[in-house]
């Protein structure tokens, strides 16, 4: 089976879940067999893993000289006419720079290079509804020229990709759900994102959501016959860490506590600053770290300082790839006290770390998880109890260390992507 997979970043070149979530996805499935994967991205660097699907950049494909029906192309792209600012799911330095952007279905012309290429910073700046528009345009000659059984579009960035290859080809279209603007706007839904998200699951012959919270706001907030809609977990990649980071990390006299993602209202980071004042009146021997960068950071500097933390507090910024793991080697507990998680790759990669985990309900990853304490995102008297009980008892710190190692262990994206693959079959035969 030949799969035309569309998505906006591709490792090394990533900047949060969705790039780590698309990759996994495609590794578990060359793991399987039987599957080719045709990703195409914005952009391709080059250094870019060619072992588990073949990568195209959209930048490196000509159009000069192709006819593209530009009557189907427009009823794919003629909803991009947005008056507000866009928030995008994963966008760990520049999301909140975003200026106002209109994008017409009407305009015609798209300006390319000398060989009828088009370029795509591949980014999420202020240019970033022209670059999905353009996306779409070029996708539907990548539909043109290439054969394959069925389209998968990963988020939103990409769903206008998916449709317009499906308004080419005519192949069936799958688009994989890993967030909502109703997580990314906290309930405060851009109507025009909001258009761009029902367009593309009303297109969808099947969605893959990441998680039963996130299946339930598709079926709810967007209008989709639940039969439609399909929950597939995230899993996470195995690392190889050893078990001495248990004992090292219960031995050392000051503790660190984690909080690492974006920092902005989705993830809660304000919840995390406030357990920590309450920790902080407990014992002193404690460091707090905020790991992420986001439209709230200043904001959060200033909430530590207005607490008389911030000697004991650090924000390291943007962290990614092996920084990711160092951070971790160096926590005692990990805490995602998200507002609205549809999933959460990141609590795994801590428990594969030995690093005990200290998650909310309101998280799709809670729906998996035993052996993590999970709280609500707003219960901060709750939050800070689990934080002290994990550092202050070094047995209940082991305990969770070592069954959430064990239990993460057994999340492979393997098993994810046979699920998926199950989804292929239902739509192509």
């Amino acid at each position: 089976m030949r799969v035309l997979m569309f998505g906006w970043e591709f490792p090394p070149h990533i900047s949060g879940g969705l790039g780590t979530a698309s990759y996994g996805l495609a590794k578990g499935l060359s793991m399987i067999g039987g599957t080719e994967l045709l990703f195409v991205v914005p952009k391709a660097y080059g250094d870019e893993d060619h072992s588990v699907a073949k990568l195209i950049g959209a930048s490196d494909i000509s159009i000069a000289h192709k006819k593209i029906a530009l009557g189907k192309l427009k009823r794919s792209i003629d909803y991009f006419e947005v008056a507000s600012e866009i928030v995008p799911y994963v966008d760990p330095e520049d999301f909140w720079k975003l200026q106002q952007k209109r994008v017409s279905g009407k305009y015609k012309y798209v300006q390319m290079d000398v060989e009828g290429k088009i370029k795509f910073s591949g980014k999420y700046n202020q240019n970033l509804l022209e670059e999905i528009a353009k996306y779409a345009i070029v996708a539907s000659v990548i539909a043109e020229d290439q054969n394959f059984d069925l389209i998968h579009a990963h988020d939103w960035l990409a769903y206008p990709a998916g449709i317009a290859a499906k308004e080419v080809s005519g192949k069936p279209l799958i688009i994989h759900v890993h967030a909502t603007d109703f997580d990314r706007s906290g309930g405060h839904v851009n109507p025009d994102v909001y258009a761009i998200e029902k367009r593309g699951m009303d297109a969808a012959d099947k969605i893959i959501a990441v998680s039963n919270l996130t299946r339930q706001t598709i079926i709810e907030k967007y209008q989709i016959p639940e039969e439609k809609v399909v929950t597939v977990y995230n899993a996470v990649d195995p690392q190889g860490i050893s078990n001495s980071t248990i004992s090292e990390n219960t031995n050392k006299r000051e503790k660190v506590v984690t909080f690492l993602g974006r920092i902005t209202m989705q993830k809660g980071p304000e919840y995390f600053i406030e357990a920590a004042s309450r920790v902080l009146s407990r014992m002193r021997h404690v460091r707090f770290v905020m790991a992420g960068s986001g439209d709230m950071m200043n904001k959060m500097i200033m909430l530590g300082a207005s607490k008389r933390i911030m000697d004991r507090f650090h924000f390291t910024g943007f962290l990614q790839g092996p920084d990711v793991y160092r951070m971790l080697e160096q926590s005692d507990v990990y805490i995602m006290p998200s507002v609205s998680e549809p999933f959460g790759i990141s609590p795994l990669e801590a428990m594969q770390s030995n690093v005990p985990v200290i998650i909310s309900h309101q998280s799709g990853v809670a729906e998996i998880l035993t052996h993590a304490i999970k709280v609500n995102y707003w219960d901060i008297d709750a939050m800070a109890d689990a934080i002290y009980g994990l550092l202050r008892y070094p047995a209940l710190h082991r305990m969770f260390s070592k069954h959430g190692k064990q239990e993460v262990d057994g999340l492979k994206w393997e098993n994810s992507a046979r699920q998926v693959l199950q989804v292929y079959h239902e739509v192509t035969t």
